[in-house]
């Protein structure tokens, strides 16, 4: 008996000494979300009669550089940027400035969240070194916001300038000098400070500097100004509006895209007839039949030209202040031939035109050989509109919900530049039931001032539905694909019925947009009333809780 309870006890101890040896899971404490310190600097931070051609950062642990290039701003800039290094983690930054300072100036370098612990990444948020080549620190300040003049939202890294005005400056500055004092909004902020300023008179423009060269480049970059001079010192929080200029007509010599095609690119406005340049094309001393299109979804232009034997064709382009002259040499090649298709498959819209379009340039047309019928081959009026520029048919009739239309155009009902017609054509399509579709109404209050024009877009900016307005406070948008809707409204102030962008030199600000507040859900069999009060100005929903506390 003895012997067992002594065998049954010596098993409970073994059970417990390997219930004791179990492995557990290191979990290594909290994590670290403190961020370094500056524990030392040489010279010290807000020094004044600066002399010296290095500095250095010491920290209380190792750091690494993140995206040095977007986030440091170095105010004012410098010709030859500094060198700042190691680029591997370390206790110790090195600052090797290349530059010869500006004399009783105050100089600052913004790390933005350039500067983080080696570990765990936290950011010395917006650490800044400052100095003076004078006998003191420039200690005013200027703030505000930026936003896009067009888009509902302004892009990350604006970068905000101040030029001094003096007996040198000229408008001209921002393409050809850096600024006196600079800022970044970084990728999150879409407000600025600058700071460590001294007082006097400035110019204020904002930049999405894209090459990151502090100068203006106005046929890839959007720029934001403030039409009247600012003084400093200032307590006035600027806005500024960003837009992207529509640069002066030019044409490039043009390319032979085929055996009766010429294409040429171009800058400048397309929008309307007015704004199209006029285009000559001779054959030795003979001109020769033209038809000018648009190349969809590009900056060209197609020049149509019945086949010709020649060696090279002279264009002359001609269109406000701008003259261009151009030879083409003109080789043997595969000619463009009539082609047409259409633009809806299946199902059209309540709000579109059904259109086809042509690969050649049409002439003429014989609506007598276009039949348009429902069910039961009943015959639909109709009428037809060509744009000959974007090379589009457009067909208008009456339409009926949930109904089967066929289209058919017998051999010659269209002919293009070229003496060619169709074969018989044929297309299917329907319409959905109006029920499928949703309504919205908006009630606009306070407009400042007509014309405007009132625009629903999705998600990528695509403009669905459009309405001009000339005194109606009252828009419809009737039977609308059920989805959400951003709203926006613009106020014509030239009248032309288009969005009109701003220019630098001429000091004219793009023509003013304004975004409700919220996307609008419409859904199927819905009416949708909207109040639109444009006197509140959009404000974006923070990103986060960073973003909202900031």
């Amino acid at each position: 008996m003895l012997k067992n309870n002594l065998k049954y006890i010596s098993l409970l101890l073994l059970v417990i000494i390997v219930s004791c040896a179990k492995r557990g899971t290191i979990t290594g404490g909290l994590k670290d979300s403190i961020a370094p310190i500056l524990k030392v600097s040489y010279p010290e931070n807000y020094n004044t009669n600066f002399k010296e051609d290095e500095i250095k950062l010491i920290f209380d642990e190792n750091v690494k550089l993140k995206n040095l290039n977007k986030q440091l701003v170095i105010s004012p800039p410098m010709k030859y940027e500094p060198i700042i290094s190691p680029t591997s983690a370390t206790k110790t930054l090195s600052i090797k400035i290349k530059d010869t300072l500006l004399p009783d100036t105050t100089y600052s370098f913004n790390f933005g969240q350039s500067i983080a612990d080696n570990n765990e990444g936290n950011p010395y948020n917006q650490f800044k070194y400052v100095f003076s080549t004078g006998d003191h620190i420039d200690s005013l300040a200027l703030g505000g916001r930026v936003k896009d003049a067009y888009a509902i939202e302004a892009e990350p890294f604006i970068s905000v300038m101040l030029y001094e005005v003096n007996d040198a400056f000229k408008d001209s500055i921002i393409f050809m000098e850096n600024p006196r004092y600079i800022t970044n909004t970084l990728d999150s902020l879409k407000t600025f400070r600058l700071e460590n300023l001294k007082a006097g008179k400035y110019l204020l423009v904002a930049l999405k500097d894209l090459n990151n060269n502090n100068k203006f480049d106005p046929k890839k970059e959007k720029v934001g100004f403030i039409k009247h001079f600012i003084t400093i010192p200032n307590d006035t929080v600027y806005e500024l509006e960003l837009f992207k200029e529509t640069p002066p007509f030019k044409a490039f010599k043009p390319i032979q895209a085929s055996g009766n095609r010429l294409l040429m690119s171009y800058e400048g406005n397309m929008k309307s007839v007015d704004s199209r340049p006029k285009i000559v094309v001779k054959n030795n001393t003979t001109t020769i039949p033209t038809i000018i299109t648009q190349f969809p979804k590009k900056d060209s232009l197609q020049i149509w030209y019945k086949p010709i034997k020649t060696d090279s064709l002279v264009l002359t382009v001609t269109k406000d202040k701008y003259l261009g002259k151009f030879t083409s040499k003109i080789k043997e090649q595969k000619k463009d031939t009539l082609n047409i298709t259409a633009l809806q498959n299946g199902t059209l819209n309540f709000r579109d035109r059904y259109t086809l379009e042509t690969a050649t340039p049409l002439v003429r047309f014989d609506n007598s050989k276009i039949k348009l019928t429902i069910k039961d081959s009943v015959t639909v009026a109709f009428t037809t509109e060509y744009n000959e520029f974007n090379q589009q048919l457009f067909f208008d009739f009456k339409k009926e919900p949930s109904e089967n239309y066929s289209l058919t155009l017998l051999p010659g009902a269209l002919t293009d530049f070229f003496d060619m017609s169709n074969d018989t054509l044929s297309y299917k399509f329907n319409t959905k039931n109006t029920a499928d579709y949703g309504n919205l109404l908006v009630q606009l209050q306070n407009v400042k001032y007509f014309p405007v024009i009132v625009e629903l877009t999705n998600k990528t900016g695509d403009i669905i539905a459009s309405e001009y307005s000339e005194n109606s406070t009252t828009i419809d948008f009737n039977l609308l694909e059920p989805k959400l809707f951003t709203l926006r409204l613009i106020y014509d102030k030239n009248k032309n019925k288009a969005y009109d962008t701003g220019n630098y030199l001429e000091k004219n600000y793009a023509e003013e947009v304004i975004y409700f507040s919220k996307d609008i859900d419409v859904r199927a069999n819905w009416d949708v009333e909207q109040i639109f009060d444009l006197s509140i100005p959009y404000t974006p929903e923070p990103k986060n809780k960073l973003d909202k506390k900031n």
